[in-house]
């Protein structure tokens, strides 16, 4: 199975990363809206690159139009996506400006739109006993040994609808939950990665300890200034990544709805 293009997804973390060579600009129109992406390669693989909130951060997390960034991604011939996330700790082992590469996920999101199959196109019930590729994840934790920033090599990310900050009571339940990171936007994005039958990975970047553990109360300043002291960490693991990853492979990812002839 051959890889196609790299597909990049990110918050406040990758706006300004220099990580593009032959940049262009395109609109993707896809069933679902309307999506603006910039594409271009990464020393010799081609590359694009999705901004989830829009221009200046304009898209507030539970107006994202996820099933439209997925879709336009899959459209674009992307197999394989690199998503990154600006993440409050709930685990006091997980400091802020470390990096913690997901491997499970709790829904606590609202009113978001879950799946390209809402009943007028069938009824897909996907398996994600392990949410985020594990392909992709052994390659990304495979090339963080002269990183100077800290990575944890998993963590249970729980997902709010936003956009307030959480509540210190809710902070403890999430904990109690078994929650290590609390953030506002990878869920559905990772489901309806698998449902497109993409591999899809996240690196979260801690910027701030949560409602209840932090000793002052949150802003967003604060996430903005610890994911630009953090951006240099993480442009040298997507681009390191980027290069690892290989030319072929099988995932089980790709063939999610293998037996459901989807996608």
């Amino acid at each position: 199975m051959g890889s196609g293009a790299i597909g990049l997804i990110g918050g406040t973390s990758v706006y300004n990363l220099d990580l593009f060579s032959d940049v262009r600009e395109e609109e993707i129109t896809t069933k679902f809206g309307s999506v603006p992406a910039r594409l271009g390669g990464c020393q010799g693989r081609q590359v694009v690159f999705i901004s989830r909130h829009g221009s200046g951060h304009a898209v507030p997390p539970h107006r994202v139009n996820y099933r439209a960034n997925i879709m336009a991604m899959k459209e674009l011939g992307v197999t394989e996506i690199l998503a990154t996330a600006s993440v409050g700790s709930l685990n006091r082992a997980m400091y802020p400006g470390d990096l913690v590469v997901l491997d499970q996920f709790i829904d606590c999101t609202k009113t978001r739109v879950y799946t390209f199959y809402d009943g007028y196109t069938g009824v897909v019930h996907v398996d994600m006993t392990e949410p985020y590729c594990p392909r992709l994840r052994k390659v990304i934790l495979g090339v963080t040994g002269d990183l100077p920033a800290r990575v944890h090599p998993r963590g249970t990310y729980v997902c709010t609808e936003g956009p307030r900050f959480e509540t210190p009571a809710e902070i403890e339940m999430f904990r109690r939950f078994g929650g290590d990171l609390v953030g506002m936007t990878n869920v559905p994005e990772v489901v309806l990665a698998r449902e497109a039958e993409i591999c899809y990975a996240t690196i979260a970047v801690v910027t701030n300890f949560a409602a209840g553990l932090a000793l002052e109360p949150l802003t967003h300043q604060e996430v903005v200034e610890t994911m630009a002291r953090s951006s240099s960490h993480l442009q040298h693991l997507l681009t390191t990544t980027i290069l690892s990853l290989p030319g072929t492979g099988h995932c089980r990812c790709r063939e999610a709805l293998k037996e459901l002839g989807k996608f």
